[in-house]
């Protein structure tokens, strides 16, 4: 029998609708606090959300005792899992380089070894963990990362469905379960919030608190992170809105890759094949665009200019150029976003460059 402060609503009203029904008057209470040990007070104090008069209360005992038990880790709990196959599609435009070959290794390898990808803008980051996995057959879930992600979009929660509380896995889960690799894009955006992924990190798993269940990561899960940054924030402002992530939290990735943008050589093949892709094909517009946009990296990295062009913008000028067939009027309405100067100055240098070839071309 539990002490007087022990006994809760659910154990008096349980023994009362045993008892008595769910009518319930002074005389039944009164039996019940013999039965308990309890005074007359206490038991109407539990009893005050069941209160219809003086003297009478009404328990709808079904409706109460499941008030009362069903809090979220005792409820039944449905958990959807993604049934699709998560494994990228491979993208004939693509062509290996940078550090392309070592994070396949990684992956092939299905150890746990947590990466950070680093580097600018465009240049390949993400699509090159999307494609290593393509190649290996393996899942890849891939998760934006922004300032407002937190536990529940990473790690899951309980959704309303129909009427039902349901238990939705998050990212994070569902990649742990089945051994896919996990890409955090885009990490140097995240709050503190992301250092719930700590034990994740360690190759441990997680244990749902809201479900009472731990899972344990299956062979093959890893965890990669991209970045624009080092994770240390971005010194000269270009990359606004990137966090100083904590110590604790990088230190648990095992390696770092810094991606820099293709060579030249390797940017023109992948021009050539998303021309071809497009139904261009203009070798000499493709050389002309790596070239140019090799002039300007060169120029950022000595600081004489403040904006680069990535390749993914070349990319953007190539799809341009297969609407309009034009190639000044693909470049301009690619390289609007940046201001008047700038924009004047890149389209002035593309000018130059196709007149230089011209020039050559002619005198040959």
């Amino acid at each position: 029998m539990p002490a007087k402060s022990d006994l809760t609503t659910a154990q008096l009203a349980s023994f009362l609708s045993e008892n008595y029904g769910s009518d319930i008057n002074s005389q039944h209470v009164t039996s019940a606090c013999d039965h308990f040990g309890v005074t007359y007070a206490t038991a109407t104090k539990r009893l005050r959300d069941f209160y219809v008069k003086r003297g009478t209360w009404n328990l709808t005992v079904q409706e109460r005792l499941e008030q009362q038990y069903q809090a979220p880790a005792a409820a039944p709990v449905v958990v959807e899992s993604i049934e699709q196959n998560l494994i990228p599609m491979k993208d004939e435009n693509f062509v290996p380089f940078g550090n392309f070959t070592d994070v396949k290794k990684v992956i092939s390898s299905k150890l746990f070894y947590p990466v950070f990808i680093t580097g600018m803008s465009g240049n390949g980051k993400t699509l090159s963990v999307e494609q290593a996995c393509a190649s290996l057959n393996r899942e890849l879930i891939r998760v934006n990362i922004t300032i407002e992600t937190d536990e529940d979009d990473l790690i899951g929660g309980f959704r309303l469905v129909n009427g039902e509380t349901v238990w939705h896995n998050g990212p994070v889960i569902e990649a742990l379960e089945r051994g896919a690799v996990l890409l955090l894009d885009e990490v140097d955006l995240a709050s503190n919030k992301i250092l719930c992924l700590q034990s994740v990190l360690e190759g441990k798993g997680v244990f749902l608190k809201k479900t009472g269940r731990y899972v344990n990561p299956k062979s093959g899960f890893n965890v990669i992170a991209t970045a624009n940054t080092k994770g240390k924030g971005s010194d000269d402002g270009r990359f606004i809105g990137t966090n100083v992530l904590n110590e604790a939290f990088l230190e648990r990735f095992a390696l770092t890759f810094e991606q820099e943008y293709p060579t030249p050589a390797t940017e023109i093949k992948i021009l050539l094949r998303v021309a071809a892709s497009v139904g261009k094909h203009d070798e000499e517009f493709c050389t002309n665009l790596s070239n140019w946009a090799d002039i300007i990296r060169k120029t950022f990295a000595d600081g004489g200019i403040d904006e680069i062009i990535s390749t993914r913008r070349l990319v953007h000028i190539m799809r341009a150029y297969a609407i309009w067939g034009d190639r000044m009027k693909a470049i301009k309405v690619c390289i609007n976003r940046f201001d008047d100067e700038t924009r004047q100055s890149f389209a002035e240098l593309y000018d130059k460059i196709d007149a230089n070839i011209t020039m050559e071309e002619d005198d040959a």
